[in-house]
């Protein structure tokens, strides 16, 4: 018996040694294939400008507001928000369609503060996480309701729209948009687009400020697009990520929304509240769908919630409760209304700054565009390898394609950086 037991101990040490040995290979192999991920061009922009120890240095990279001072901004209207809510916020969670009172104040932004949708309960929203969440929930609704359907992107575009609708598996077609030798609207190309899409096409649009190229179309041009889109049965969506920050009037920078609402479509819309309330890190935005009646609302917010069940089952609860607080009470609103125009005047007023200098040191180049955009970002029309040499020689950052958010300009170095344009771009 016991060469027996000693026989049995030996093979379980084999098997326990050998086991041992299968699971250590089968580990270290499980995740072998993985590649390093290519870095963000934006994110990658702010690490080397950090890494630079130059005194001279200068972000204009960045895609959040910031002071005369380079600095970042919490408003007022939001600091006395959490000052109201501190102490009386339990940590419950929200339901999965979010804060109500959140939404129904962000739907009078997107569709009119007496809109008749909102009175005859004909739009399905949801709290989503920022406009990236309610863009990402909407192409999985897409995919799971029109499974045949394309979304056209705009070229060019934010960047993380192309990642969104294809991790949500909706294939992409691109239509024209940016004209790089007015460095405005190639709208002929465009209407042509929306004309040879195939009926019933679904489109990606940018309501006001247009990431990055700061090129709108006029009024009269978003009512021709609406009458097209009418047309040939498309769908909008609208992507609204500067409601207020682009002119500093929201119901100014809804205005092609309120156009193609007027002339009868069935829209959907994203908004966020990063940019305009400042709340980059609260992570506070809705979706919204306006639909055919009541019953159908209900379904479509069903729905939406169903698909943000197993994403993140319920919005964060803070960030819902500063926007709510501020939209609810007509003081704090009429501050934050102040103080949305003070940061989109800033913005405005280093478009003409930038311009103004410029043109004082006798740049061959015409720089109108600079100050017929509007938003956050201008499209310079820079060259890659003029932007390197700004970077190189100037250490000023910014991504590859030319693009400067506007906020990163201050009274104190838009003249170096109008400097360093004047010197990569006149000896070109």
């Amino acid at each position: 018996m016991a060469g027996f037991g000693k026989a049995m101990a030996c093979r379980q040490h084999v098997r326990t040694r050998l086991g041992t040995r299968f699971m250590s290979s089968s580990s270290s192999s499980w995740w072998q294939s993985v590649e390093p991920a290519p870095k963000d061009p934006i994110l990658g922009v702010t690490e080397a400008f950090l890494a630079d120890p130059s005194p001279d240095k200068v972000n204009v990279g960045v895609g959040a507001y910031r002071d005369d001072n380079g600095k970042p901004v919490v408003l007022q209207c939001v600091r006395e928000a959490e000052r109201r809510i501190a102490g009386n916020l339990n940590m419950e969670y929200l339901p999965m369609g979010g804060s109500v009172k959140m939404v129904e104040e962000t739907l009078k932004l997107a569709y009119g503060e007496n809109s008749e949708f909102i009175k005859d309960k004909r739009i399905a929203a949801v709290q989503s996480l920022s406009g990236t969440g309610a863009c990402r929930l909407f192409a999985d609704f897409q995919k799971r309701f029109r499974p045949d359907s394309q979304i056209h992107i705009p070229v060019p575009t934010w960047a993380n729209h192309h990642n969104i609708w294809r991790d949500a598996q909706v294939p992409q077609r691109t239509y024209h948009y940016y004209h790089p030798e007015s460095k405005g609207l190639d709208f002929s190309a465009l209407m042509d687009d929306i004309k040879n899409a195939p009926n019933g096409s679904f489109f990606l649009l940018h309501a006001c400020a247009h990431n990055p190229t700061g090129v709108d179309p006029s009024e009269e041009q978003w009512r021709e697009i609406s009458h097209q889109f009418k047309v040939k049965g498309h769908f909008a969506f609208f992507d609204m990520a500067y409601q207020g920050f682009a002119s500093g009037d929201p119901d100014r920078d809804a205005k092609s929304i309120r156009i193609f609402l007027q002339d009868g479509h069935h829209i959907g819309i994203s908004q966020s509240y990063a940019k305009n309330m400042g709340l980059y890190g609260q992570r506070v935005g809705c979706l919204s769908v306006l639909c055919e009646d009541e019953k159908q609302a209900v379904a479509v917010k069903s729905q939406l919630q169903q698909l943000a069940r197993p994403m993140y089952s319920n919005p964060p609860v803070h960030g819902a409760l500063v926007v709510s607080t501020i939209l609810g009470d007509p003081e704090l609103k009429k501050l934050w209304l102040k103080e949305v125009k003070v940061m989109a005047d800033r913005i405005i007023g280093m478009r003409s700054a930038l311009r103004e200098n410029l043109e004082k040191l006798g740049s061959p180049l015409s720089w109108k565009h600079i100050t017929d955009q509007i938003g956050m970002f201008c499209y310079s029309g820079m060259t890659p390898e003029q932007v390197d040499r700004l970077t190189k020689e100037f250490h000023i950052y910014m991504t590859r394609n030319g693009r400067i958010s506007m906020a990163g300009i201050t009274t104190g170095n838009v003249g170096y950086l109008a400097n360093a344009i004047n010197e990569v771009t006149s000896s070109a």
